[in-house]
């Protein structure tokens, strides 16, 4: 059991009345368009090796990036082999004309691969940190992002879980502890597990965030039978829409968002 309690009362006021933002979470695969399962042995090279196709399908994800305020970036490269050396983040940053990013690597294959999320803000962030998530296999973690200060601040955190049940509940009480020490909080990604998992479900328990929508279907791509992207949010924050975009650049589908915050909480460019 989390021993720190969310800081959100049950007598607040439930929805956000202030600022509309619009966020975006996408597993961009690190720029490999797969469109069916035997790419994944066929085209496996390309997860070591450089190819030219993977900027224009950089390109095509930072076309869509575009539209939204803050995106959250899973399995980006920081700059390696297969990358031609290029940090995508920044890559993407650039191309969709961006002010701020950030990326943070979990997990180096030596020169060949450098694992990272990353995220892409059109507003200032006061904040940028990075929490390393438990497992019996390194390399996942949290990239967190703050804008403004203490209970006037929005918390915005970036993971991609593991693959094992077991795994993703302790990174999942991780996480909980991190939300509960905020009041207005976002928790995007690829977390590997549907709506209503059990630790999904024991996540929720701990902390009062919520999904607006469940079964979002997200992958594969080109024919999406699982919702495992997600976009979770604090009962302090109104989402006003949310959907997976048909946009298959990658293996997986994105995730979109517009949300209203409260009053007390000005994201300033």
């Amino acid at each position: 059991m989390s021993s720190v309690q969310p800081i959100f009362e049950p007598d607040e006021p439930l929805a956000g009345t202030g600022q509309r933002i619009k966020l975006l979470s996408y597993n961009v695969q690190a720029g490999i368009c797969t469109t069916r399962y035997h790419q994944y042995v066929t085209s496996s090279w390309k997860h070591v090796l450089h190819h030219p196709q993977r900027f224009h399908n950089l390109d095509r994800i930072a076309q869509l990036a575009r539209g939204y305020d803050l995106v959250g970036l899973q399995e980006v490269d920081a700059g390696s082999r297969r990358s031609g050396f290029v940090n995508l983040t920044q890559y993407l940053a650039e191309k969709a004309e961006f002010p701020f990013w950030d990326d943070r690597t979990n997990r180096r294959l030596g020169r060949f691969a450098s694992h990272s999320m990353g995220m892409l803000s059109r507003y200032l962030p006061t904040e940028i940190t990075e929490h390393k998530l438990p497992g019996r296999v390194p390399g996942r973690g949290v990239l967190c992002v703050r804008y403004g200060r203490k209970d006037t601040s929005l918390m915005v955190m970036i993971v991609h879980l593991a693959l094992s049940r077991r795994a993703r509940m302790e990174q999942l009480g991780f996480l909980s502890e991190l939300v509960n020490e905020h009041r207005n909080v976002v928790l995007m990604g690829d977390m590997n597990c549907p709506s209503e998992s059990p630790e999904i479900n024991q996540f929720i328990n701990r902390t009062l965030m919520c999904e607006p929508a469940h079964g979002l279907h997200t992958f594969p791509s080109w024919r999406p039978e699982r919702n495992i992207d997600h976009i979770l949010v604090s009962p302090t924050l109104k989402v006003e829409r949310v959907r997976v975009l048909d946009y298959p650049v990658s293996d997986h589908l994105p995730v979109a968002m517009e949300l209203t915050l409260p009053d007390s909480v000005r994201l300033s460019e």
